[in-house]
């Protein structure tokens, strides 16, 4: 990329807040409804219908500014934002515009070992619309108005990241803090959190900004870092071949990896926004902040640190463990209910457990191994009951089956041989059988010790306590 630019990116997330019903009515948000079967009176804007606040959003909102350090304005109002489209029956959305509900605060990312303060503009909250189908209906558009309502968090940056990296730590660290929250549940394939990227260039060392781009409705981190780049070159090219920069909402399209224009860039006098009639202003009072702000779980950051110093954990472990309050929790039960050494236990998690639940496309907490099966796996490790090696054929069975990891143990009779005299007499046969081996070994061939111990190994079937081997072999081949 030619670097006599500088990038300049702000994006508004959209997070779908996790309320059981919609901002302003009563009708349900569950996902993969029939179409058109969740959309109440409210929600078509029928006449004579009016809307009720949801708390509970406002509750989640307040949650999400304390957590980012912002203002939390004493009085909000909402306001209509008004423009026609067919997922929007009312001819307007219900939006915050001057006094949002959630002020400036900030949010801390790391790109290649380095942090970065990003500021937060504001949080507001609106309903969703609907959504329009395009397909099967034969040059017809279809309408889904299940969405219509829903409620919503847009999330506005700063213009503060100055490279699509940092733009994609932004977008995974918000995606892991309102997770953490419980306010989102952060599944982009169900829409429930995207963004729009705000994307300009100017040159090296200039003060004023460039004119800006709006890419739309962008659902996955790969596609937001691919779509930024696009439209930096796009726009670079643009201005060195003469051109100019027109303010303007594109689209980005994945399978062409390309932006194109949608429609010139609406001011905020386009909307025609004004005080909605139908709805108070949103007065928040200190108690309901201090109640708030006692609900207030452990932070990402803040647990990521207690984990590498109570645990010992590496930056690598912390905050593979970290990424979930769910995995994190399991982490944490598992070293609680095992008695073993975190590392051993952060090492299982991280390692075979998040292995199997990738390849089976499953989250942590739908594992088929629960924190107490795997706990009791680490207990017989710890004990020396099994070698580590055959624990992981005891974790094989743990996640096929429903048995625990004693009843496997005992059913295949995978105990560890810890009996001095068995070991003894097959090392003494194993060397008995291989001198050449034997002389190379004390002629300086230090390799060939794992020649030994893999033999003992063989003829023990894995259940010879490998401690014991080693130690054995050592005092045999001196």
């Amino acid at each position: 990329m030619n670097t006599s630019w500088e990038i300049v990116i702000g994006l508004e997330i959209h997070a779908q807040l996790a309320t059981k019903s919609k901002i302003f009515s009563g009708a349900s948000t569950a996902y993969g409804a029939e179409p058109n079967t969740q959309a109440c009176a409210v929600d078509l804007g029928l006449p004579g219908v009016l809307p009720v606040l949801n708390e509970e959003a406002v509750r989640m909102a307040v949650i999400f500014g304390m957590a980012i350090e912002a203002d939390i304005a004493p009085y909000s109002v909402f306001a209509r934002k008004n423009y026609f489209y067919p997922d929007l029956p009312k001819g307007y959305q219900i939006s915050q515009m001057d006094l949002p509900i959630v002020g400036n605060g900030h949010l801390d990312i790391n790109v290649d070992g380095v942090n970065k303060r990003i500021g937060i503009t504001r949080a507001h909250l609106e309903e969703d619309a609907g959504k329009s189908l395009h397909g099967n209906f034969h040059g017809l558009t279809g309408i889904d108005l299940n969405r219509a309502g829903t409620p919503l968090l847009e999330i506005v940056s700063e213009p503060d990241m100055r490279s699509a990296k940092e733009a994609v730590a932004y977008m995974r660290t918000m995606h892991e803090l309102v997770r953490y929250l419980g306010i989102c549940d952060g599944n982009m394939q169900e829409g429930s959190f995207r963004c729009d990227a705000n994307v300009s260039v100017r040159p090296k060392g200039q003060k004023e900004f460039g004119t800006r781009t709006e890419l739309k409705n962008i659902n996955s981190f790969r596609f937001v870092e691919r779509a930024i780049n696009h439209e930096v070159e796009r726009q670079i090219d643009l201005i060195e071949s003469g051109g100019t920069v027109v303010q303007e909402t594109r689209l980005y399209d994945a399978d062409r990896d390309e932006t194109r224009s949608m429609r010139s860039k609406e001011e905020a006098n386009d909307y025609r926004y004004f005080p909605d009639p139908d709805l108070l202003p949103v007065l928040i009072g200190e108690d309901f902040k201090t109640q708030i702000k006692a609900q207030l779980p452990e932070l990402p950051q803040a647990k990521k640190q207690r984990f590498k110093d109570d645990y010992a954990l590496d930056e690598e472990s912390a905050t593979i463990l970290t990424s979930s309050r769910s995995l994190a929790d399991y982490f944490e039960t598992v070293v609680k209910e095992s008695g073993c050494v975190a590392k051993m236990c952060a090492n299982w998690v991280t390692g075979d457990l998040l292995a199997a639940l990738n390849k089976a496309g499953l989250e942590i907490i739908d594992s088929p191994v629960s924190y107490e099966r795997l706990a009791g796996l680490l207990k017989r490790i710890g004990d020396d009951t099994i070698s580590g090696k055959i624990g992981k054929q005891v974790f094989e069975e743990l996640w096929q089956g429903t048995a625990t990891a004693d009843e496997i143990i005992e059913a295949k009779g995978l105990k560890q041989i810890t009996d001095t005299g068995a070991i003894e007499a097959i090392i003494d046969k194993i060397i008995a059988d291989n001198q050449d081996q034997v002389e190379q070994y004390r002629s300086g061939k230090d390799k060939v010790f794992g020649f030994f111990v893999g033999q003992v190994m063989k003829e023990m079937q894995g259940k010879a306590n490998p401690g014991e081997v080693n130690k054995m072999l050592k005092d045999k081949l001196k």
